[in-house]
């Protein structure tokens, strides 16, 4: 099916069931500890364990390694390197190689993994592998090599940025730091591979199944329809298990040695080094602006870094199309660094370029003399600021910061920093913006009606946390008029159509607009099994209804299943709209004038993000990303050991996010809105939007309790303590 915004209704408008503040139908299998995660898949008989050794050095090269101490170790049964794992070839999604040697490209990359009967053995025998490294010279800081930077493409220019900027009568200019930060899921990347004759299953923790599955297949260099993955319960993602890592390879070389299956999940120490993390960015902001708070121009220049053949964090994607402004620069720069693996992360560019960008904003209204949410209305659009042609297909941004204001209470904030007092704290508001395109992915789904009246769906769509199972139930029961305990759905298995997957904030609305087309199918073959040609056929209450006559669903399939089968495509739509999420963020905070501890007290966000599918599952989304906000602003930052190559904090102990004490009152509001341009859901998405803007609302309003601006995250104590004004 090809959607293409069609104008009027269809069965998803009743709103009977979705819509609705559902609660989680996988909910009693996750709370119970039953839902089966990747590695506690008990499918295979007899598997042997997997450990991972990953390279002590940064950059360099394998010069020689002794194996035969870990091969003589109790229940040892194989151990797998480069030597003796075959010609290995580099995946399409993967930077890093995901077995080193002879060449080792960043630290902790995979040397090694060895198999044993036990994970006891396994891990005491990957202590007896020694290898005997030459150190090469790495490039580790970014500072260092910011000026070997090259642009990644071509900069943005829009006007005259550099007249307009000179003759603009206000004016700032500022750089701004984010440092590089981890994923930290709670279940490790983890896989059980299994060999039959030359067919492979693994069960992995992956977000994007068809995409691993190519992954493993050219890797190995199997033909794709030899691999299936399985991957039906995730246990956190984040952007970083969208690529298959050296968990899923290995185990599947170890199952290739060995003879039988294989389980290996990375040890938290890899989870830094070894899988992929959202890079360091330094941003250049440059804003011109006339008296009366109009911008007349804008320039936004990005430098980070990452592994050969990588990509840019994008922290400009969103200065391409928040605020207007005729005069536009947009550039990035992207250096070599021999770190690990550079990648996606929940909000990837937004999440820290509205740390910066929003700062900004504030900074130059202070300087216009405007309160921070007009400044940010003055420059409001609707259409795209290069290309004007071209309109936003809804843009409530305006809405939702003055949705934001009152429910807040924004008019008690006092504009002059530093002069809430409640005995030694202080006392501040802040607010930023909240950005994120919209984005259209194919997807498929199979659904099933069987003769009790039960609907099935089937698709390799993942659930990370978000609520998919839920979603997607909702939407086949709203489409075949039963209610939600007479759906079943199962995900996450590549042997099921294609799916848009997890990541992007795209999952909810792609798949469950896959599910609508299967559904459309369904509701035609139904129709036609029962004789009904009418085009005025109703699906309600169990039921199909036609002229009147309401015939029993399960009738239909009363002489054998019936099975439809169809994908969601979008065609040149993104093209002609500009799809986009708004959202606002308030915070509350406050500083102790002696410690400088920094305390949020409340949140709250405000979000128009198209229909909400579920507003339960939806909220815990933005909750959830309002809290990884406050890790980012706070405290969440991998240190470099420059010397070496390594993310030193490389564990939960030493890399810190917030805890339930960290984490205060939390309010979330959804604008009404659908939007029809985007799919028959008329929905976008908001787990990555409730991200974006969340570190500068919280930086803004550190800055208004204290008067001391931090320019550098996270923002900790020892960046303002000497500054901080005297306590009475």
């Amino acid at each position: 099916m090809k959607f293409d915004a069609p104008a009027g209704t269809n069965p998803i408008d009743q709103l009977k069931v979705v819509g609705r503040p559902t609660d989680r139908i996988d909910g009693p299998l996750k709370t119970t500890g039953t839902a089966p995660y990747a590695y506690e898949q008990r499918v295979v008989a007899n598997p042997a364990y997997g450990y991972v050794v990953g390279s002590a050095i940064g950059k360099g090269r394998i010069a020689g390694i002794d194996l035969s101490e870990a091969r003589a170790a109790p229940g040892v049964l194989a151990i797998v390197t480069a030597e003796n794992a075959g010609k290995l070839t580099k995946g399409d999604f993967n930077t890093a190689t995901l077995l080193g040697g002879p060449e080792i490209e960043h630290y902790h990359q995979a040397v090694a993994v060895v198999v044993a009967e036990t994970f006891e053995q396994a891990r005491a025998a990957a202590q007896l592998v020694r290898v005997d490294y030459a150190r090469g010279k790495g490039n580790f800081d970014l500072v260092a090599v910011r000026d070997s930077a090259k642009p990644p493409k071509g900069d943005t220019k829009v006007g005259d940025f550099d007249a307009a900027f000179a003759a603009a009568p206000v004016q700032l200019d500022a750089t701004y730091t984010t440092p590089d930060q981890s994923h930290a899921m709670m279940e490790p990347h983890a896989s059980i591979a299994a060999w039959e004759g030359d067919k492979l299953t693994v069960w992995t923790s992956n977000q994007m199944v068809n995409w691993g599955r190519g992954d493993v297949a050219k890797t190995l260099g199997i033909p794709k329809e030899n691999v299936r993955l399985v991957s039906p319960f995730v246990g956190g993602g984040f952007g970083g298990k969208l690529f298959v890592r050296a968990d899923a390879l290995l185990a599947a070389l170890g199952a290739k040695a060995v003879g039988r299956p294989v389980k290996v999940a990375l040890q938290r120490p890899l989870m830094a080094n070894n899988t992929t993390h959202r890079p360091a960015t330094i941003q250049h902001i440059r804003l011109g602006c006339g008296r009366d708070g109009k911008i007349s121009a804008i320039a936004h220049e990005e430098w980070c870094g990452d592994l050969p053949g990588g990509g840019p964090e994008n922290s400009v994607a969103q200065t391409h199309l928040l605020y207007a402004g005729p005069n536009r620069l947009i550039a990035q720069r992207l250096a070599v660094l021999d770190l690990p693996e550079a990648n996606a992360m929940r909000a990837p560019g937004e999440a820290p370029g509205l740390m910066a960008l929003e700062i900004a904003m504030d900074e130059m209204a202070e300087k216009l003399g405007l309160d921070p949410i007009e400044f940010r209305a003055i420059n409001d659009t609707q259409v795209d600021p290069e290309k004007p042609e071209r309109r936003f297909s809804q843009r409530q941004l305006i809405e939702c910061m003055r949705t934001g204001a009152a429910r807040f209470g924004w008019d008690k904030r006092n504009p002059k920093p530093g002069q809430v007092r409640e005995g030694r704290w202080l006392v501040g508001l802040g607010m930023a913006a909240a950005f994120r395109n919209n984005i259209n992915m194919k997807s498929a789904a199979r659904v099933r009606l069987d003769g009790r009246g039960v609907v099935t769906v089937e698709t390799d769509m993942t659930d990370i946390g978000t609520g998919s199972y839920t979603i997607l139930g909702q939407t086949a029961a709203e489409m075949m008029g039963v209610p939600l305990d007479r759906v079943v759905v199962k995900l996450g298995d590549s042997s099921f159509p294609v799916s848009a997957g997890s990541g992007g904030q795209w999952g909810g609305n792609s798949a469950s607009a896959g599910v609508y087309a299967a559904c459309v199918k369904l509701r035609e073959a139904v129709a036609q099994k029962l004789g009904f040609n009418s085009p005025d056929v109703a699906f309600v209450d169990g039921n199909v209804i036609a002229g009147g006559r309401p015939v029993p669903l399960a009738q239909a399939a009363r002489d054998g299943e019936i099975v439809a089968e169809d994908v969601m495509e979008y065609g040149d739509l993104a093209k002609r709209y500009q799809q986009s999420t708004f959202g606002a963020h308030f915070v509350e905070a406050a500083v102790d004038g002696y410690t400088g501890e920094i305390r949020v007290r409340r949140m709250l966000a405000v979000c128009a993000a198209g229909r909400i599918l579920n507003p339960k599952a939806a909220r815990s989304q933005v909750i959830g990303a309002m809290t990884m906000g406050v890790g980012a602003a706070l405290m969440e930052e991998l240190a470099v050991d420059k010397r070496f190559g390594f993310f030193v904090n490389h564990d939960l102990a030493g890399y810190e996010v917030p805890v339930h004490a960290d984490i205060p009152h939390q309010e979330v509001v959804f604008l009404d809105e659908t939007d029809p341009t985007t799919s028959p859901m008329k929905a976008k998405g908001v787990g990555e939007l409730g991200l974006c803007g969340v570190g500068a609302a919280i930086a803004n309003a550190v800055y208004n309790a204290t008067g001391v601006r931090v320019r550098d995250y996270p923002v900790t104590l020892d960046k303002f303590l000497d500054r901080l004004p005297a306590i009475a």
